[in-house]
């Protein structure tokens, strides 16, 4: 897999990766992370290892979700063999652990506080979004001490606002809540631009966000289920370092 990795402040690592260069075999080829979409559970759990490998957390350490397409958050206190079931995003202050985020078309979301020690991951359809999967979880690490000045984050590939064509009642639907959402394709017809929606949500909270990636509908190198039905799915992973990692 390609691997991008950054850091938010000096306690907080992330790491995301692209469909390249794992074990995976095709429809899955080739560094499907997702647990869930028929794959090889061993090239699934070794295409794991080096993306969590390459934040300095041991395989075993991801924990990852079962996404609904809701709003619940999953709090996470220690290493975990299975998907924290029916939530779309997890937050934890427990150091060593990859919270690890899937998509391919919706927005997956890396946020972390390297002075309060909490990290988050999120999970962003277009239900996610008009049901604000994101300020429930900005409300979650608010609640774990951190403040909106020292959280950062990065908003993963997505399907784009060119690319995600909708029904008018989908796209009614979703820009009442979220406006930014509002887009056209380039033959004029209506379209949801969920990344942007992700964006302005943030600003709104004050929270400090980069973009990361391109759209996954037109690019080879990522995962879409809209593009091919039958797929993996890529992702990124943040863990917060222990004092002595530091």
């Amino acid at each position: 897999m390609a691997i991008v990795t950054g850091s938010f402040g000096s306690r907080v690592r992330w790491s995301f990766a692209d469909r390249l260069d794992g074990v995976s075999r095709s429809p899955y080829a080739a560094g499907n992370l997702a647990d869930h979409v028929g794959d090889d559970p061993d090239h699934v759990a070794h295409n794991r290892a080096l993306l969590a490998g390459s934040v300095g957390v041991d395989g075993a350490h991801v924990v990852s979700m079962a996404p609904v397409h809701g709003n619940d958050v999953g709090q996470v206190t220690g290493p975990s063999a299975h998907p924290v079931p029916d939530v779309d995003a997890l937050v934890t202050m427990v150091p060593g652990l990859a919270l690890l985020t899937l998509a391919a078309d919706c927005v997956p979301v890396l946020l972390g506080d390297s002075v309060s020690g909490v990290v988050g991951v999120v999970h962003a359809g277009w239900r996610g979004v008009t049901s604000d999967v994101l300020g429930k979880t900005l409300d979650a690490l608010r609640d774990m001490g951190s403040r909106p000045e020292n959280l950062h984050a990065l908003v993963g590939p997505a399907i784009c606002g060119q690319c995600y064509t909708v029904h008018d009642a989908r796209f009614d639907e979703v820009v009442a809540v979220a406006p930014a959402a509002a887009s056209a394709s380039t033959a004029g017809e209506r379209a949801l631009d969920l990344r942007a929606a992700v964006d302005e949500r943030l600003r709104i909270a004050g929270v400090t966000s980069t973009r990361h990636g391109a759209c996954t509908y037109e690019s080879d190198t990522l995962y879409s289920y809209r593009r091919d039905q039958v797929t993996g799915r890529h992702g990124g992973v943040v863990t917060l370092l222990a004092d002595e990692e530091r």
